[in-house]
């Protein structure tokens, strides 16, 4: 018989195993899961509600919400729950369990007074955007029958970068900024501060936090004048050095080049590394960001529907 419990110590190892064989596409590591859902300090044994047939994990759905803010000048987000990831190993499949896991997850967070429940949109420490409905049509078909609803659809994009070279319209266009006083190149670490902040306030406190974290600046790229107007960055998630951003641009300079710049520099860094691709889990396609991407040779590789149920 099935038993539905939250997490307990030793359930590491068998949930690891099982979520590797329940998402192959999306396989994860110990030390992933020990970093990033173990010692998140949101963490709470409760919310991670674990399947186990005898002494088989079979499946698991973990609900998070926020002990402590995700970055200096945050809130706590009251209302707000999050479930990052949840899968059923697939012999097990077609019962009823991912149901019952997901529907415990959800009563764990509205218990707490959590009016909305995001899947799973939860940063830093997501797995995905949100749910592929293409490798994934069960869960995603699941979450809709238990009322969660799509807020926003992101793409995941690729680039090969053999080959890659920035082509002569960028070198013009670097000049260009150039002569107007702007420099590219990467921060000191005296400028880190005034980064971090431009990051959190401009865009996301966690991409601040990215950049806070980050422990090379050799691996960031500033568009500087009078002051920080935009950046780029990899290497900053996970350590993989292959994943591009984040990155931005002041919205009172966008349409400057800026932006077309500080990308190319940075596919310049990484092939000079010897990287073979550039990728990134989440922009919009039809944004402007979208648009730079696939003039530069990105190509959509996955889509994410970011899902909400709301109380």
């Amino acid at each position: 018989m099935i038993a539905v419990r939250p997490f307990r110590s030793g359930d590491e190892i068998p949930l690891v195993a099982a979520w590797n064989r329940s998402m192959p596409a999306d396989p994860t590591t110990s030390r992933w899961f020990g970093e990033r859902v173990l010692l998140d300090p949101n963490f709470d044994p409760e919310g991670l509600r674990v399947a186990v047939d005898g002494d088989d994990v079979v499946g698991c759905a973990y609900a998070v919400r926020r002990l402590i803010p995700p970055a200096p000048g945050t809130g706590l987000e009251p209302d707000a729950g999050w479930i990052p990831f949840f899968f059923v190993v697939p012999e097990h499949r077609g019962g009823g369990l991912g149901r019952r896991l997901v529907g415990e997850a959800v009563a764990f967070l509205e218990g707490l007074g959590r009016t909305k429940v995001d899947f799973s949109s939860y940063t830093p420490n997501y797995v995905l955007p949100g749910v592929d409905a293409e490798l994934y049509p069960g869960a995603h078909r699941l979450l809709g029958e238990l009322g969660f609803r799509t807020l926003h659809s992101p793409v995941a994009m690729d680039r090969t970068l053999v080959g890659y070279q920035a082509p002569p319209e960028v070198h013009g266009l670097l000049r260009e900024r150039e002569r107007e006083g702007y420099v590219f190149r990467s921060p000191t670490m005296g400028e880190l501060p005034e980064l971090i902040r431009f990051a959190a306030d401009a865009f996301n406190p966690d991409w601040g936090e990215a950049i806070r974290q980050h422990r090379d600046p050799e691996r960031v790229v500033i568009a500087k004048k009078d002051h920080i107007e935009g950046f780029a960055l990899y290497a900053a998630y996970r350590g993989t050095p292959e994943r591009f951003g984040p990155f931005g641009v002041a919205p009172t300079r966008r349409g400057t080049g800026l932006g077309k710049i500080l990308l190319h520099l940075t596919m310049t860094r990484m092939r000079a590394e010897g990287l073979h691709s550039s990728w990134f889990l989440w922009t919009g396609e039809d944004s402007p960001a979208g648009h730079l991407y696939t003039k530069a040779g990105y190509e959509v590789t996955r889509q994410f529907h970011v899902m909400r149920r709301s109380a």
